[in-house]
């Protein structure tokens, strides 16, 4: 990455930070209401040397069972030929009111790479809350999980994800995601992007960058929202 291009990510990252700076709003639910839903699919794809490219695609989706149980699909598949499907439940823990909320999420499901899979597990805590900024309503999470993968370590991670709400077309969003593995170095995402919503549907469109530990390049993301 040309130092150029490095400083516009670096500007791009601290504004994004900067305008989830504000006073509190009312603290947004976590779970979903009854028969409500929602899903995302997202492409995320990097260039290589000779125009060779690569992607990982993903799908997330979840439903409201009952007014304190969601339920829901998280899958992620890598052109290398790896991935994981979990199926997770989530609950609430507490309710600080603005101060915001807590919810655990508890999944099982699978993982592979290439024609080998084994069996997977993942404990979650979440607080979120919602924020307010001279750029209008958002919110804020952040998650910690254990995830035990039954062929390899324990894995840690630590996400971070911020955002508008604010009714206006075009809203920012930023996602960062880390793990640690013992006696592996630290992995880390960074995904800073635009969501667009048009004025009719619940469609959301969200089309961004990642830079990502693991890879010198940036990849370009472009991902659906959809709540039911």
């Amino acid at each position: 990455m040309s130092a150029d291009a490095a400083r516009m990510a670096h500007r791009v990252l601290i504004f994004l930070l900067f305008i989830t700076m504000g006073t509190p709003a009312s603290a947004g639910a976590w779970l979903r209401e009854k028969g409500s839903s929602f899903t995302a699919i997202s492409l995320t794809v990097f260039k290589e040397e000779d125009d060779i490219y690569k992607y990982k695609s993903s799908l997330y989706a979840e439903w409201g069972l009952r007014p304190k149980l969601t339920i829901g699909l998280d899958a992620e598949e890598h052109q290398e030929l790896y991935g994981h499907a979990l199926v997770f439940a989530r609950v609430p823990v507490a309710d600080f009111g603005q101060a915001g909320r807590l919810a655990a999420e508890f999944g099982v499901g699978a993982h592979h790479r290439q024609y080998s899979a084994w069996a997977m597990y993942k404990a979650t805590l979440s607080y979120g809350k919602g924020i307010q900024t001279g750029l209008g309503a958002g919110w804020i999470n952040v998650d910690t999980a254990l995830e035990y993968r039954t062929h390899e370590a324990l894995i840690r991670k630590l996400d971070f994800t911020t955002g508008l709400s604010s009714g206006r077309r075009l809203d920012p969003l930023l996602q960062i995601e880390t793990s640690y593995v013992s006696d592996h170095p630290w992995y880390w995402s960074v995904r800073p992007s635009l969501m667009y919503r048009p004025k009719t549907g619940k469609l959301s469109w969200i089309v961004g960058a990642e830079r990502n530990s693991t890879r010198d390049d940036i990849g370009f993301k472009f991902a659906l929202w959809r709540s039911y």
